[in-house]
């Protein structure tokens, strides 16, 4: 099925950020997911187009990375559960386990009814909020088992379910969009980074420290 005309203009514009083309391919692998579900020969072909590379070379990325859907499109909303060390140990697993038994699914399943795909994700870099879970990659920090369950509920009902941070959950191909890089409108929404995540930066400048090259 051909993407449409706004895909194509936007993976257009997305190239013409980048000073070299091919930095614009995972953006715009994102982009073509966003519209599709998954990667598409149609949208390894616009990849290649526009970036001016192989079908090959596209798919070579394309199937390196986990996030990029190969076989079937991902559901309304992705549930990612970090179970990498830290969080596995405080809980991760356990939410994991508890997902899988209430979704009926496994790792990079989706449901029946197409609402829920569930992930064992990588690392989120929010180890000081572990465990986490993201929904449609919207961070939740220290999870437990009932507060999953809870989240799940608010999707099934249509409620507004809010993150720890940023906005509210808007589905999995809005945030394939955002991740693109294309404007979504909502940036400072729902906060940002808080005391305790910016706790080496504050230490830091009391001691007067600096990255190489940075003195003042």
């Amino acid at each position: 099925m051909p993407l449409t005309d706004q895909t194509v203009a936007e993976a257009r514009d997305l190239a013409a950020r980048y000073p070299q083309a091919l930095s614009a391919l995972l953006p715009m692998l994102h982009l073509v997911q966003s519209e599709e579900g998954l990667i598409t020969s149609a949208g390894i072909e616009l990849c290649a187009d526009v970036l001016d590379l192989t079908t090959a070379e596209v798919v070579a990325v394309a199937t390196f990375y986990t996030m990029y859907r190969q076989r079937t499109a991902g559901g309304t909303h992705h549930i990612g559960v970090c179970t990498n060390t830290l969080c596995g140990l405080l809980g991760g697993d356990a939410v994991y386990e508890a997902l899988s038994r209430r979704l009926g699914v496994g790792h990079n399943e989706t449901t029946p009814d197409g609402a829920f795909t569930l992930e064992r994700i990588e690392c989120q870099a929010a180890c000081t909020y572990a465990p986490v879970v993201t929904v449609d990659w919207e961070f939740f920090d220290q999870m437990t088992i009932d507060d999953a369950m809870t989240v799940i509920d608010q999707l099934v009902a249509g409620d507004e379910v809010l993150p720890s941070r940023g906005p509210a959950v808007r589905g999995w191909r809005a945030a394939e969009r955002t991740v693109a890089g294309i404007d979504d409108g909502l940036a400072g929404e729902g906060g940002g980074a808080d005391a305790v995540m910016l706790a080496g930066l504050t230490v830091a400048k009391e001691r007067g420290m600096s990255a190489p090259g940075k003195a003042d």
